[in-house]
């Protein structure tokens, strides 16, 4: 018999309260995620109490610190205490970034290894930095990334890929300055194919994913697991996305279509062994 398939995870952010936790909860999502802003207002007991919810329900909570100075983020862990901490700095494939990456490398891997040392019990999750389709120079990316990847691995637990938007050196593309992510845009698949089958780590895919693009994601890439941010969003009455707001009815159509994703794949591996 071929060996069962895990569970694909379905995580969701930018969580910011208890309440929308134990919906996500009831709705089926694995992985939770909050978001700390703002460096000189750490502590947040809202936030905190979110976490606790969260693990108590058997999930499992992350924290996105958008802030870089060690001693800062060692403070956060130690009051909010996740299931898994997630630095999404942007660090470039580009080929002409690379002398410019190097030094940026060293600091992150540095930040990883102290958490490792200091908080044995908290997870790491490191996001990928992938361009979206259509790049010049996509083999020469492809190769800086595994690159990172491979560096990264000793000090990480799960790689997330999301998708970088035009070029670091212009950070007005990034919604946030310095860090990747909630573009609601796809990544280049291609790329993040060859990540997920090198890896020795679990991989979330990220990046524009939604409810209608899940099933897809799911079956041709097959990664431990999918997040989504901005395209679960509620939205304004200009149809925009509003940060740490979610829409439960486009959460639980995302769940559902994972679901249906791990059911077609297994029931796909099933035929596969029985007319071997």
């Amino acid at each position: 018999m071929p060996s069962p398939m895990e569970k694909t995870i379905v995580q969701i952010y930018e969580v910011q309260n208890p309440k929308e936790a134990v919906a996500l909860v009831d709705l089926g999502v694995d992985h939770i995620g909050s978001v700390l802003t703002d460096s000189a207002k750490l502590k947040n007991e809202i936030i905190r109490k979110t976490v606790r919810v969260i693990q108590q329900s058997g999930a499992k909570s992350g924290l996105i610190p958008l802030f870089k100075d060690p001693e800062i983020i060692f403070q956060a862990l130690d009051y909010y205490q996740p299931d898994f901490v997630h630095f999404c700095d942007l660090l470039s494939p580009f080929p002409n970034d690379q002398a410019i990456a190097a030094n940026d490398f060293d600091t992150l891997l540095s930040l990883q290894s102290a958490v490792k040392d200091r908080f044995p019990q908290i997870a790491i999750m490191r996001s990928l930095s992938v361009p979206r389709t259509g790049v010049s120079q996509t083999g020469e990316i492809q190769k800086n990334i595994l690159r990172f990847a491979g560096l990264f691995v000793p000090s990480a637990d799960y790689f997330l890929i999301d998708t970088l938007i035009g070029s670091p050196a212009d950070q007005s593309n990034q919604p946030v300055a310095g860090y990747v992510g909630i573009t609601g845009e796809l990544c280049d698949w291609n790329i993040a194919k060859a990540i997920i089958t090198a890896s020795p780590i679990p991989v979330i895919l990220a990046g524009g994913i939604s409810d209608e693009n899940v099933f897809d994601a799911i079956t041709a890439l097959k990664p431990a697991g999918v997040d989504s941010c901005t395209k679960t969003n509620a939205v304004d009455k200009k149809g925009r996305p509003i940060r740490f707001k979610k829409d439960m009815q486009k959460v639980r159509r995302l769940v559902e279509e994972s679901q249906r994703a791990d059911e077609f794949i297994r029931e796909r591996e099933d035929l596969r062994f029985r007319f071997k």
